[in-house]
């Protein structure tokens, strides 16, 4: 999945965002950003595809423009110490962290840039590569321009996800819809935003270890499927959690941010997140109802075979999701 020349850019890329997450001033985090940029481009970047060298380009030049106004709002902090406490400072850190983390409505670079790239760098952009520019965020909140900003995630992931055709730019589409909700947990608390990032970097992960294994990158491979119905039955299963399905791991952190809005009375914002999810549902359905209707398509050329551990592995990954609505019943009182 990596090259073992590209295993010190990895380290560097996770120490960096320690480097960021422990410093107890601006400009300890902003160096911290930086190292992470400098450690990401070259696990990007390869001779060999130029969609790669074009999306680590584009990565640069935007997370560049990103630093750049992240430092100017530290000089300004610096220059004026009351500055700190001003709505607009915090709307100015907010501001650079969303362009840093691929929110909306600065998203414009990230599907771009996630249809350039492997399965396993689109899983490092998508989950880990957020840590950062989240926990900074939590530092300054602005509040109100933050309740905007999380309703425009969950909208505009919707509207992009309509007529894709590229499985990366669909989850790069549902990352932007889940970094609304990841917004929304911060705001109520850190512990419940870090319950909903560790399950949503876990079913993510599924989804791209599964694509990675199976070499597939757009919908209308999901029909040629030629192998084994658990392998398929795992993906499109897999589809439904990411979606928040009730009966799915999925729904679990989804239901625990539904349930502490609608305690602190957020009830359009609750009513506009369950739309959302639900529409979302329907494009994820209307892909596993396609590709499951065209199972017994069958090419002679098209041959599929697969190793028994990866078999166990998709069925144990099955019977994880699939524990959700036990999960979920059973911690009820517990997050309550």
């Amino acid at each position: 999945m990596i090259n073992s020349n590209k295993m010190f850019f990895l380290f560097i890329v996770f120490f960096s965002t320690l480097i960021s997450i422990s410093s107890n001033s601006w400009l300890g985090c902003w160096i911290g950003l930086e190292i992470n940029l400098l450690g990401f481009i070259p696990l990007m970047s390869s001779p060999m595809n130029l969609l790669n060298s074009e999306a680590s380009l584009k990565y640069f030049l935007t997370q560049s423009i990103a630093s750049i106004n992240f430092l100017f709002t530290i000089m300004l902090n610096f220059l004026f110490i009351n500055f700190y406490y001003n709505d607009f400072f915090s709307i100015l850190i907010n501001s650079t962290m969303l362009i840093k983390m691929g929110s909306a409505p600065f998203h414009f670079w990230f599907p771009n840039i996630m249809e350039g790239l492997s399965w396993f760098n689109s899983f490092i952009l998508m989950s880990w590569q957020k840590i950062t520019p989240m926990i900074l965020l939590s530092y300054c909140l602005n509040f109100y321009y933050l309740i905007f900003i999380m309703m425009l995630n969950v909208i505009i992931g919707v509207i992009g996800s309509f007529n894709q055709t590229s499985l990366r730019k669909l989850l790069a589409f549902s990352s932007i819809n889940n970094l609304g909700w990841m917004i929304s947990a911060l705001l109520i608390s850190e512990n419940l935003w870090m319950i909903y990032f560790l399950f949503y970097s876990f079913f993510l992960f599924i989804s791209c270890f599964l694509f990675y294994m199976t070499n597939i990158f757009y919908i209308n491979q999901l029909f040629n499927f030629n192998f084994n119905f658990l392998m398929k039955f795992s993906i499109l299963l897999n589809f439904l959690s990411l979606g928040g399905l009730p009966p799915f791991m999925g729904f679990l952190p989804k239901w625990l941010v539904i349930n502490f809005l609608l305690i602190n009375k957020f009830i359009i914002i609750s009513f506009i997140f369950c739309m959302t999810s639900l529409i979302m549902l329907f494009i994820y359905i209307r892909i596993i109802y396609s590709s499951f209707m065209f199972y017994f398509f069958k090419l002679k050329w098209f041959k599929m075979f697969l190793k028994n551990n990866l078999i166990k592995l998709t069925f144990f990954f099955n019977m994880i999701s699939l524990m959700g609505l036990i999960l979920s019943t059973f911690f009820f009182d517990l997050f309550l």
